[in-house]
């Protein structure tokens, strides 16, 4: 889709350049114009301005030296170097300013003897090559918001289900380090964490400046509100983890309904990005976290140590944030998770089986 995108763009810009601003070479627009395409999703607008305003700064720079130094091998150094390193100054490390401020300036250092007025269509070109850019991403051909979170979101989702399942197995097994390599996986998500947050800030990007997308944007916030509660889950996920990798490290009893538990909130993981995904209600999602809930009740009610204690309630606080990123507020989350364990206790102390 980018490389359709920065196709459109470079020939919008250029037939923009040629046939209305007459020039019979148009470099800047098309160039500008790939730019802005190619920029992170999130950040093409902020990207344009950055394009403006390091042509600006370059021609300001290039034109103040010059006009003293006159232009030379060393001169065109000189004057590189300088419009660089105040732009830097100025705008910090930003990719796109410094590199168009450098840009700029290596072409009036050298093109300016030969060819005089170049910077008033530098910057009419840079300004039409930005703007072109995001008419094709807002207008003619914006991105599907939900497929870029699908896409970024769906590793997670699946590594959390996947490392979930490994603790499960590993108490259901007695395999400590099982458990320490779940524990490892999960500790090393930040990079997918990353991609996800890049996702979401396109994703509002898109559903902010393409007409055609405004009506997603109830999906995105939902996806925004979720994906803090799935972070907060893969937080407590590494504390399940950790803890039953302690718990049979010392040898502790494990009933296999805390190793069932475990495996729900596996299933209401997977549950709920199916749902999110074709934008079902997430009632199965939520059947998922209760049963969890349910099975550590029953875990704490048959007696347990220290540790399996603490997998128990790093259980139950997964599973109220699982329940919030259903759409749950924080106190309904909560007393559905406490109902949910107090079935759990209730049933073993009545003698009843599992359901």
């Amino acid at each position: 889709m980018i490389s359709v995108q920065a196709g459109l763009a470079a020939a919008l810009a250029w037939s923009i350049g040629h046939d209305l601003l007459g020039n019979p070479a148009p470099i800047f627009a098309p160039s500008a114009a790939v730019g802005t395409i190619v920029a992170a999703l999130g950040q093409r607008a902020h990207r344009t301005v950055e394009l403006l305003l390091g042509v600006g700064f370059g021609i300001a720079t290039s034109d103040f030296l010059l006009s003293f130094l006159g232009t030379g091998f060393w001169q065109t150094g000189f004057v590189v170097g300088c419009a660089i390193l105040a732009t830097l100054v100025l705008f910090g490390r930003s990719g796109a300013a410094v590199g168009q401020a450098g840009g700029t300036a290596v072409l009036l250092a050298t093109l300016a003897p030969a060819q005089k007025d170049l910077e008033w269509p530098r910057i009419v070109e840079a300004m039409v090559g930005g703007v072109v850019g995001l008419v094709v991403v807002a207008l003619l051909v914006p991105l599907n918001p939900m497929r870029i979170l699908d896409r970024d979101a769906a590793p997670i989702f699946h590594c959390l289900a996947r490392q979930l399942r490994e603790v499960s197995a590993a108490l259901t097994t007695s395999d400590q380090q099982r458990a320490v390599r779940a524990l490892d996986t999960l500790r090393g998500m930040g990079p997918d964490l990353d991609r996800m947050h890049e996702a979401l800030s396109g994703a509002e990007e898109v559903v902010s400046l393409a007409p055609a997308r405004w009506l997603r944007r109830q999906d995105v916030e939902r996806f925004a509100r979720a994906s803090q509660q799935v972070e907060r889950v893969i937080e407590h996920s590494r504390g399940v983890a950790r803890r039953s990798a302690l718990a049979l490290q010392y040898n502790e009893r494990i009933p296999a309904d805390l190793a069932d538990s475990v495996g729900q909130l596996a299933d209401a993981v997977e549950l709920l990005r199916r749902e999110h995904r074709a934008g079902r209600p997430t009632e199965r999602t939520r059947h998922a976290v209760r049963a969890a809930a349910y099975r550590a009740g029953r875990t704490r009610a048959q007696g347990i140590d220290e540790f399996g204690d603490a997998v128990v309630t790093q259980v139950r606080t997964a599973a109220s944030d699982l329940l919030r990123a259903t759409g749950c507020d924080a106190t309904t989350a909560n007393e559905e998770v406490r109902h949910a364990v107090q079935q759990g206790e209730d049933s073993v102390r009545a003698g009843g089986t599992p359901e």
